[in-house]
């Protein structure tokens, strides 16, 4: 099914991130835990795509057994900055082939080392590529503290604006920690015209080495109170797992409490999280 008529359904829907693995040594135990995370039954599921397409083979082998095996709705994320248009052109082939109809259009990161093709710059340009190339279901990124790249806000809600224009259905946000952020996001961009559905992704921070990565990629602001819970409990990994699972689940009944419907959450291939997120919210998402 695609993710545009899952969101149009008058429920809340909850959905999963996984990743492929970087090398096929560790291909099996990655594959068990999205099979894990599968059994959840989540809306859909969303699987990565490495700097680059390195895990690109993998991205379409997970998703499409989580779609075959298990009857899981799936996402494929395809980034283009390092990708030439005559893989991209592959790469939808093989979604094609394997029955994928959703696919999340990302500019992508450099990998380190490497260069860009300068066949895409931006992601609005991937959108119109995948629109044209088939009858896929197209997303994107959005960023409720404003992408780091762009010189203020309103410019980025500009070029968000563009991909929507370009064809994207439906928007999921980068991790955040304080809804209000997310909140005035909304605001600012149905001020603008920008009406497409909003999936809140949803991060549940389980270690101090995932806090230090977030804030020196991508300066997200993290409230005092959360603060206050890495200080806590970030020397007890299991405390820390147990509250950061809380603080995520505090986070969406609030959401799901001011009408943000879509959570996404960044599983990071950890069936426990998911499946303790999830059951915290049994009864609200009936």
């Amino acid at each position: 099914m695609k993710i545009s008529e899952i969101l149009k359904q008058d429920k809340v829907t909850l959905s999963f991130e996984v990743f492929p693995p970087k090398t096929s040594s560790t291909y099996e135990s990655v594959a068990r835990a999205t099979q894990e995370i599968a059994a959840l039954r989540p809306d859909f599921m969303s699987v990565t795509y490495g700097a680059g397409g390195g895990t690109s083979e993998h991205t379409v082998h997970i998703a499409s057994d989580l779609q075959s095996q298990y009857g899981v709705n799936v996402l494929t994320h395809l980034t283009c900055v390092s990708s030439t248009r005559a893989h991209v052109s592959s790469m939808l082939d093989q979604f094609r082939q394997h029955g994928i109809q959703n696919v999340l259009a990302l500019r992508g990161d450099i990998p380190q080392g490497g260069a860009p093709a300068n066949d895409y710059h931006y992601a609005a340009e991937l959108v119109r590529d995948i629109k044209a190339q088939g009858d896929f279901c197209v997303g994107g990124a959005c960023y409720p503290e404003g992408h780091v790249e762009a010189a203020n806000k309103t410019e980025d809600i500009l070029h968000l604006k563009e991909k929507v224009e370009a064809g994207c259905e439906f928007l999921t946000t980068q991790m955040f920690f304080d809804n209000h952020i997310l909140y005035n996001f909304l605001y600012r961009i149905r001020e603008k015209g920008i009406t497409v559905p909003v999936i809140a992704g949803i991060m549940p921070v389980t270690n101090v080495k995932q806090i230090k990565r977030i804030t020196s990629m991508s300066g997200t602001y993290l409230p005092e109170r959360f603060k206050a819970i890495v200080d806590r409990f970030g020397d007890n990994p299991d405390a820390m797992k147990q509250a950061g699972v809380i603080y995520a689940t505090e986070q969406i009944i609030d959401l799901i409490a001011n009408g943000v419907n879509h959570i996404h959450v960044y599983s990071m291939n950890k069936p426990e999280i998911a499946a303790g997120i999830q059951a915290s919210l049994s009864e609200i998402l009936k």
